[in-house]
């Protein structure tokens, strides 16, 4: 039987999921915690982080984001902050601990992603991203 394009992207995210949980266990992460930690990192530079951007971002329902935002903040991760304009609001906060598993995360992503596209020219990878975006809107529509 061959595999249709649904079939090829089932498998894809089910290797890279325990490819990514496997790799981070060490670090007492998930592989979808340590993509969302390794996110707040890199844009609180730029302002707050809102579970909102975390839910966009990876295009989670509130739900899930929840999940994994409790998950982080009970494992020392994230703090949660009330914004001063809105007390509503809370700001996803990465702790110290975050700050020294950064450096670890990111390399694993780095690596994963290397091997993940390995053999495939800048061009393959260009046309990939571009396919997948495509894909992804195809299925918002």
């Amino acid at each position: 039987m061959e595999k249709d394009c649904g079939v090829w992207i089932n498998i894809l995210a089910h290797k890279l999921r325990k490819r990514m949980n496997a790799g981070m266990q060490s670090a007492g992460l998930t592989g979808v915690q340590s993509r969302v930690m390794h996110y707040i990192l890199v844009h609180c530079a730029d302002g707050p982080v809102f579970q909102r951007d975390i839910e966009s971002a990876f295009e989670l329902s509130r739900s899930t984001a929840t999940g994994i935002l409790q998950l982080m903040e009970k494992n020392g991760l994230i703090r949660r902050e009330s914004v001063a304009h809105d007390a509503r609001l809370k700001s996803l906060v990465p702790t110290e601990k975050a700050a020294r598993l950064d450096a670890q995360v990111g390399a694993y992503l780095r690596r994963v992603d290397q091997r993940l596209t390995e053999g495939l020219t800048p061009e393959q990878i260009a046309l990939f991203l571009q396919i997948a975006g495509r894909m992804s809107d195809n299925l918002d529509a």
